[in-house]
């Protein structure tokens, strides 16, 4: 087992609902917020949009995301902050993994069964 991947009590979580096919993830619920454990199996783009502050760290692969037209590279070990409000996308691509925190609760629904 690679030590970045997310253990087996990671997954038992509920899974998320995410907008784009490759990408996975699993939700962590609180009246204050929701953090999600991402992975992308294929290279996915979740087109630009905008919601409440997030903040995220780079566990496994990288990402690009593009905030106000501005395109920055993320790989292993590093953060992000998205404010709110603020306009972005997001390209991911093979066997990236990400941790993220949302300051709105519910900002991703659990996938149907």
């Amino acid at each position: 087992m690679n030590p970045r991947d997310f253990p087996t009590f990671v997954r038992q979580l509920p899974e998320a609902d995410l907008p784009c096919k490759g990408l996975r993830g699993w939700l962590m619920e609180s009246p204050h917020g929701q953090v999600v454990f991402k992975e992308a199996e294929t290279e996915a783009t979740i087109p630009e949009h905008s919601h409440g502050e997030q903040w995220g760290v780079v566990v496994d692969g990288r990402m690009e995301l593009t905030i106000d037209g501005y395109m920055r590279l993320y790989m292993r070990g590093d953060f992000y902050s998205i404010p709110a409000g603020k306009r972005h996308r997001t390209r991911v691509f093979p066997g990236f993994k990400a941790v993220d925190h949302f300051a709105e609760a519910g900002r991703y629904r659990p996938k149907s069964q």
